[in-house]
């Protein structure tokens, strides 16, 4: 299952990705008086997350009736739609740091021993074709490209043979960045968690559509040139072996996202006088394998 958030007459609402187009998840429960039938039915996608099997056979058995009802007024067009982000509400954000030996190597670093694990606040959630004003007080803003992990269940001392039955899905995510704040000091955070500096979507893609998330090609595009092109195959720490680590740390929540790292090929990697920082009129453009493309512009 393929499902999206957007933004309607001022409210949150709920779509699911069909071959006739995104199904308006609230309008068909009303026109089908599904509602009342089924008290599972999620009308958020923090609903769905968190209501576990039902919700999601509420929404799978909504789909099906929708589509055989031939009711093209509860299905929505792209161009109608205004995207928010695939995870709307999520209590933790956590990104990995330096999980490509490439990546690592390009930056000058040494390679990690164990997963280095930062996080983004939600101020940073970006949806797919919003724009992400750069801030006046920094110059070095980059891209990078990132598998994101939704987790689907609450998980503690997860064990990593496990860990996989643990995920929801997988979207897309961009670790934007301004490097000069970055390294500013020996903490990132100031440099990871400007607004808007974590597009995350547009799809939320159910695990059982990605038969192996570590074999998924990724790649970025600015203003159409490629600048990344990598696969999820050469991550240092993979999804499972992150989750496991992670939560014997912390609780894993529904609706937490991980952002798994990035390949090479970002502007901090090159020579001084190769560096191009991202600008204002510049677009980014980022592809996954089996899970779409996201595209932001900077103003």
């Amino acid at each position: 299952m393929r499902t999206i958030a957007f933004m309607q007459d001022g409210r949150e609402k709920l779509g699911v990705v069909t071959n006739r187009g995104v199904l308006d998840v609230e309008l068909a429960a009303e026109r089908f008086d599904q509602l009342k039938m089924n008290p599972s039915q999620p009308q958020t996608v923090m609903n769905l997350i968190k209501g576990g099997s039902a919700a999601r056979n509420a929404l799978e058995a909504l789909t099906e009736l929708a589509i055989a009802e031939q009711d093209e007024s509860v299905f929505l067009q792209e161009e109608e739609i205004q995207y928010l982000p695939s995870v709307t509400n999520p209590e933790k954000i956590l990104c990995v740091g330096l999980n490509y030996k490439n990546h690592a190597d390009g930056s000058k670093m040494e390679l990690p021993e164990k997963p280095i694990i930062f996080s983004k606040f939600k101020n940073a959630l970006c949806a797919h074709q919003e724009e992400i004003s750069l801030s006046d007080n920094a110059n070095q803003f980059d891209y990078e490209a990132e598998l994101a992990i939704v987790i689907g269940k609450t998980g503690k001392y997860i064990e990593q043979e496990d860990a996989l039955s643990y995920v929801y899905g997988y979207t897309i995510g961009n670790d934007f960045s301004a490097r000069d704040l970055q390294f500013a000091s020996s903490q990132w955070l100031l440099g990871k968690n400007g607004d808007k500096f974590c597009p995350l979507g547009p799809e939320l893609v159910t695990a059982d559509e990605i038969e192996n998330p570590q074999n998924l090609k990724i790649k970025t595009y600015i203003n159409n040139e490629i600048r990344q092109d990598g696969c999820t195959k050469d991550m240092i720490f993979p999804c499972d072996e992150i989750i496991s680590y992670i939560s014997k740390h912390m609780t894993l929540q529904p609706g937490d996202v991980i952002l798994t790292g990035t390949p090479e090929g970002v502007v901090m990697e090159k020579e001084k006088h190769e560096q191009q920082w991202l600008k204002s009129g510049d677009n980014i453009k980022i592809e996954i394998e089996r899970l779409g493309k996201i595209e932001n512009n900077l103003k």
